[in-house]
């Protein structure tokens, strides 16, 4: 297993913290927190991203993964954990495990992750990579994200690492109230925003525009683009 270089490392947090400050009048996050810096300096994400340039793996940039799925923007990854605004207790539900990147992040600082992926041969490279870690609180359907996993439902956070054209009510119904889910959604345009969607205790539905990006669609869902 090839270390951790920590020049490379260090190099990308500091492009993670200048994308938080020029993009802190939209997001409302300025910095980097403590706890998820800590994170992404102890996660080799040249294990993620089927790359054997180790330079290139902690380019602040997406990343192909072969099957027509990429690797987050180290920022991106940053952003979106930093909205779902995890505990340790947190019981987390991911739809799209992709490298497993996110949700090796995730584990690290939820009580455990359980993550959804459409495209079986990913599941399994992503299981492997888990293992390598010792991460053990990370289960893996191969199914339809757009289902959600109601057997371990409710959760207190959802992730969505795919856009779609509006969120699968699946996904809103296995929502914790006082919970809150990220997920980029695809405006009548073209574009796309990254989302953050709140359900109060009364069960209330609210959504806040965060940003624009970039994601690849939901695979084989209703409603994907």
């Amino acid at each position: 297993m090839t270390p951790i270089n920590f020049d490379y490392q260090n190099e990308m947090i500091k492009l993670i913290e200048t994308d938080f400050e020029s993009t802190a009048s939209q997001t409302g996050i300025s910095q980097l927190s403590l706890q998820v810096k800590k994170v992404f300096l102890e996660t080799p994400r040249h294990l993620f991203a089927e790359t054997e340039d180790l330079k290139l793996a902690y380019e602040n940039r997406a990343l192909p993964i072969g099957l027509g799925q990429t690797i987050s923007q180290p920022f991106i990854v940053a952003l979106m954990t930093e909205l779902l605004d995890l505990k340790k207790s947190d019981k987390v539900l991911e739809i799209g495990t992709g490298s497993g990147y996110q949700a090796a992040i995730l584990a690290q600082l939820a009580s455990h992750v359980f993550s959804i992926e459409v495209i079986p041969d990913l599941a399994e490279k992503a299981l492997k990579k888990f293992d390598t870690q010792g991460l053990q609180n990370i289960d893996i359907l191969v199914s339809n994200g757009a289902l959600g996993w109601v057997e371990h439902s409710p959760y207190d956070k959802i992730i969505a690492t795919a856009v779609a054209s509006e969120i699968p009510k699946p996904l809103l119904k296995q929502l914790k109230r006082n919970g809150r889910m990220v997920i980029p959604l695809k405006k009548p345009d073209g574009r796309q925003v990254l989302t953050l969607v709140k359900k109060n205790i009364l069960g209330k539905i609210t959504q806040k525009d965060i940003l624009w990006v970039v994601f690849v669609p939901f695979v084989g869902i209703p409603g994907a683009l």
